[in-house]
């Protein structure tokens, strides 16, 4: 429902409402299987590496530990938007307070830009196990994780705050109607009373800057991991070094490439619908999160040995109890036979 603040001679919303793919506003319902679907793939797949790394004491090394913090991000970053998402559809629940969606727009970008820095940090290990091996536990070591993750968190704070708080400064008299599923700035200011030139530009030249900077670092660190790779004499090594860093890299260029074609999409949005943009939006927000899992849990080997490990104990649980089961009745029947003979 919408609310209102008159101020003078306008009237101010203090409400949202996030539509999503309006284009097919009769038929949204139908979106609540392949984003439910999506969502709990993202859930299972995530959780399940998150658990065999904290339980397997193999993988209990600084690369498989910024692992499972990228995979906390990816869970935590669509939890902050599909439960909404979905709820709206299923039950017409599509308001959202300023407030509500500034927050929303902050944790969203909060956790793009810590994602980014967790790739870094990832880049780093790599970097450190490959080009410095002889001093990786020296250098590796668990107070430098705890550097990295306040490093991060301290570098989204500080990046992604300046927009937010330009944002909120800014009064919406235009329109409540937000054409997307999720609070994003633009989607958000194209509401605005006024002059949001400023708004607009601090928040394409944080992406720049975050979008330049990470890319950049990771080339290079990558550049330098398979100049020293290839130097590697022994194959085997060579080629554990070069897949495992190359998963890495994969989901670098997946969450990068996925971010600039969002971006080059929404700078279009006079030649493009909302629903196209929203698509685009949905692959940056959700295809990384729900892909990671795969390309670590397949492109990574001693991930894939624990879980084909797990899986193999699994069944030998479930055979061995169905064995015991089988057993138990036949000795029942046959002494239940013995019984009736006498």
């Amino acid at each position: 429902m919408e609310e209102l603040i008159q101020n003078q001679t306008f009237l101010y919303y203090s409400e949202f409402v996030l539509l999503g793919f309006p284009g097919i506003i009769k038929y949204r319902r139908l979106l609540v299987v392949p984003f439910l679907f999506i969502y709990v793939i993202i859930l299972s797949g995530n959780l399940l590496i998150m658990h065999r790394v904290f339980i397997e004491p193999s993988l209990h090394s600084p690369m498989y530990s910024l692992m499972s913090l990228l995979f906390a991000v990816n869970i935590s970053s669509t939890t902050a938007i599909l439960p909404k998402f979905l709820l709206g559809l299923s039950f017409d629940l599509n308001e959202i307070t300023v407030s509500g969606c500034l927050g929303q727009m902050f944790y969203i970008y909060f956790m793009a830009v810590f994602e980014s820095g967790v790739i870094l940090s990832m880049a780093l290990d790599r970097f450190i196990a490959i080009c410095r091996p002889l001093r990786y536990n020296e250098i590796m070591t668990t107070r430098l994780l705890l550097q990295l993750f306040v490093i991060g968190v301290g570098r989204s704070a500080l990046l992604v705050s300046p927009t937010v708080i330009l944002t909120s400064r800014v009064h919406f008299c235009r329109s409540n109607v937000i054409q997307n599923f999720v609070c994003e700035n633009m989607g958000i200011l194209s509401l605005a009373c006024g002059d949001v030139s400023k708004q607009e530009a601090v928040g394409l030249m944080v992406r720049i800057l975050v979008a330049v900077i990470d890319v950049s670092l990771l080339l290079l660190s990558y550049s330098c991991i398979i100049y020293t790779a290839m130097k590697i004499v022994v194959g085997k090594a060579r080629h554990k070094a070069l897949h495992t860093c190359g998963a890495h890299l994969t989901v670098a260029m997946i969450v990068h490439l996925s971010a600039l074609l969002s971006s080059i999409v929404y700078r279009m949005s006079t030649q493009i619908s909302y629903d196209i943009q929203n698509l685009f939006n949905a692959i940056y927000l959700m295809i990384p999160a729900s892909l990671n899992p795969f390309i670590y849990g397949l492109g990574v080997r001693e991930i894939r040995r624990c879980l084909t490990k797990s899986w193999k104990n699994k069944n030998k649980i479930i055979s061995s109890t169905m064995h015991i089961q089988v057993n138990k009745t036949f000795i029942l029947r046959f002494s239940a036979k013995k019984e009736e003979e006498k």
